[in-house]
């Protein structure tokens, strides 16, 4: 099995509890997302609308969409509740060097 290969996505100092931040890295569209001491790295785009998550709401765990408020799942992916059905792609993310680091 192969290790993930890990990209610089941005210095840590630039996100803070209850804060995210859209990057892009490796071409893909990803939303660093910190809850409290945890870092989560998640698709930017909605499964449902294509929408871009950057502007939803954060709550204890999951992202809303801002256009028709569906909910999911930061550490998983998964879709919370309609009108979303399917969930979005998670990535893994870790701190070296000061830098949040995303593997794509």
């Amino acid at each position: 099995m192969t290790q993930p290969t890990f990209l610089r996505a941005l210095p840590q100092s630039e996100l803070q509890p209850g804060e995210k931040k859209a990057v892009e890295v490796a071409g893909k569209s990803i939303l660093v997302c910190q809850v409290g001491d945890k870092l989560f790295a998640v698709s930017n785009i909605c499964s449902h609308a294509d929408e871009k998550l950057e502007c939803g709401r954060m709550g204890n765990g999951w992202i809303a969409c801002p256009v028709h408020g569906a909910r999911f799942d930061l550490a998983s992916g998964k879709a919370k509740n309609p009108p979303a059905k399917r969930p979005i792609a998670t990535y893994p993310v870790r701190v070296a060097d000061d830098w949040i680091e995303v593997a794509v």
